[in-house]
């Protein structure tokens, strides 16, 4: 891979992972604009606990396994954010054939994409791709 490419995938990556802090920090913060983004009322009480908690958690963890593939350039790191993006897009799908919910392709495709960047940026930014002189 080129050097240009290499560091265009290398930024896209790091703007994917400051997405996700951002909106994880987000549910944080200021919930109800984080739950408005995604199509969501907040919940009550213990749901709401479970609610900002859980996908909060899930959002900070993203962005840090995406940061951490990019800092120590280890595959794992992208490969544990794939698995999660992927297992989202499943999920929705499931929900939608199981479970009367929306299909969310607003959602879908871009998680599709993500995870798909993901894979690409482990097999591309990591150690265990020597880098070409180009």
């Amino acid at each position: 891979m080129k050097k240009h490419l290499r560091t265009a995938l290398w930024v896209l990556t790091g703007l994917i992972a400051v997405n996700f802090l951002v909106t994880g920090l987000r549910w944080a913060v200021a919930p109800s604009g984080a739950a408005e983004a995604f199509n969501m009322s907040l919940f009550n009480g213990a749901a709401l606990s479970s609610q900002i908690g859980d996908i909060g958690a899930f959002f900070i963890g993203l962005g840090l396994f995406v940061l951490l593939g990019l800092v120590t350039k280890k595959r794992e790191w992208f490969l544990a954010g794939a698995i999660l993006v992927f297992a989202a897009a499943i999920f929705r799908t499931l929900a939608w054939l199981f479970h009367g919910a929306s299909l969310m392709m607003q959602f879908i495709v871009p998680e599709i994409v993500i995870g798909t960047l993901l894979l690409v940026a482990a097999k591309k930014l990591t150690a265990d791709h020597p880098q070409k002189p180009e």
